[in-house]
């Protein structure tokens, strides 16, 4: 791309593209750092440079960049019918089929397939309806809704107050008075230590105390996600999330498993609760859905939810709860291309042998000066750095550590997620190559020697 046309680019960003999360006079002074292609696990920035994506887009393009068939299944669908509403009883073929596959690949008792826009969008509808649900059992005291701290469940003005860091209730005046939340469960830093058990008893006693604060009465929902994302990639012991999933039955409120970033084979299996044999009452899935390709989420209900909701309303009284683009025919094909590719490509399968690698690789930093944690499942993963290996002490906020990672991985040819706190996080596509790996390691040890070697870095590890 020419240099005019980049710094025309960058001039039309700088004054009217509103960027997501993030520091808005503080984007108008950099400007966009452009990407203009990508192929594979590779992208390309404006100058033509080649990058690594180590994070998959954002948890997202687990298929890989330019996978032509799901390209193709859109293009058909946008030729064909580019547009369906599900208002009126009106539906499209995609659309049916991917409810369809969707009831047949989630654990068995999630029946029912509300199609959204995204992650946030699904949160939304999971709320709503939980509302919708508990007023129809006669129970309309039953507003109160319990999260983890450093849990991630979108950015909307319901779903950002389920969610607990900071950045996202700063200013929106969140969390809502209905919101709660509860400690994370997090090895490396829980009071409880690493102990599994230990850990797992004191989340469900938390759990238990704070329902018994709120009164039983008055909760409706419990919120997590199975390994947390955006709060760190902080993944819980085995048998935590088994454990959650009985405390809600014996508490009689219903469960809520976000698999928007764990979801589609990024931990392993399809899903992650699958791993423990866990069964929701509602599921959240969005980003691997699509591979990122368009814009689509899901919501998963067990047929009780559903029927209790149904059967609650007068005759012909519609449920109300929509979006004009919810069941997109042109991301409802997409979606069932990229399922396709997941099973019968054999993408699910590389990422299932490329997982001991990635592990490898993330325990070979461990010795580095800077990294105090690695921790993973599946191929995702991260490493948190601290400023003392002994005591875990972090990093000063003031030495902005993380612009300072991602500056040095931007010139290694190498991205991923640096969070806030000092925490790298890890989402490879589910595609790469050992190659790849070796790539992504050598890349990632490279820019901890450059941010090591700075001298406010040096100073403050001293």
């Amino acid at each position: 791309m020419s240099t005019n046309r980049l710094e025309e680019l960058a001039a039309l960003d700088r004054a009217h593209l509103v960027h997501p999360v993030s520091p808005w006079r503080q984007q108008e002074a950099r400007g966009p750092l452009l990407l203009q292609g990508g192929r594979g696990a590779w992208l390309t920035d404006g100058q033509g440079r080649e990058l690594l994506d180590g994070f998959a887009g954002l948890w997202c393009v687990n298929v890989g960049y330019g996978q032509d068939s799901v390209v193709e299944a859109a293009a058909a669908q946008m030729r064909q019918l580019p547009y369906a509403t599900g208002y009126f009883g009106f539906a499209s073929e995609p659309a049916i089929r991917l409810a369809a596959k969707l009831a047949q690949i989630t654990p068995a008792a999630l029946t029912r397939a509300y199609l959204t826009l995204g992650g946030s969008d699904a949160v939304d509808a999971a709320v709503r309806l939980i509302v919708q649900y508990w007023n129809a059992r006669g129970q309309p005291h039953k507003k109160h809704f319990i999260a983890l701290h450093k849990g991630y469940h979108g950015s909307s003005s319901t779903g950002a107050g389920l969610t607990a860091l900071p950045v996202f209730h700063r200013g929106f005046d969140l969390p809502l008075p209905t919101q709660h939340h509860i400690a994370s469960p997090n090895p490396y830093r829980h009071p409880a230590g690493p102990d599994p058990q230990a850990l797992i008893a004191a989340s469900v006693a938390e759990l238990r105390a704070k329902v018994a604060e709120l009164g039983a009465e008055h909760v409706a929902a419990f919120f997590c996600e199975p390994i947390q994302g955006s709060g760190g990639v902080i993944v819980p012991p085995v048998g935590w999330l088994k454990a959650m999933r009985e405390a809600t039955r014996e508490l009689d409120i219903l469960f809520v498993v976000d698999e928007v970033i764990t979801g589609f084979g990024r931990t392993g299996p399809m899903f992650a609760c699958q791993a423990e044999y866990v069964e929701p009452d509602l599921m959240t899935l969005a980003k691997g859905l699509t591979a990122g390709y368009v814009p689509m989420g899901a919501l998963m209900l067990t047929e009780h939810v559903y029927a209790t909701v149904a059967d609650a309303a007068p005759a012909g009284t519609p449920i109300g709860h929509g979006a004009t683009y919810s069941a997109h025919p042109v991301a409802a094909a997409a979606a069932l291309e990229v399922l396709r590719l997941y099973e019968e490509g054999g993408i699910l399968a590389n990422a299932q042998r490329m997982a001991p690698l990635f592990a490898a690789g993330l325990e070979s930093l461990r010795s580095h000066p800077l990294v105090g944690e690695a921790r993973y499942r599946g191929l995702l993963g991260a490493l948190e750095l601290v400023s003392d290996k002994a005591s875990k002490r972090g990093f000063d906020a003031a030495l902005a550590l993380p612009d300072k990672l991602f500056a040095a991985a931007w010139r290694n040819g190498v991205i991923f997620r640096c969070f806030g706190d000092a925490v790298l996080g890890f989402a490879p596509a589910l595609t790469y190559t050992a190659d790849e790996f070796d790539q992504l390691f050598m890349r990632l040890r490279r820019t901890l020697d450059d941010v090591l070697q700075l001298p406010e870095v040096r100073k403050a590890l001293a």
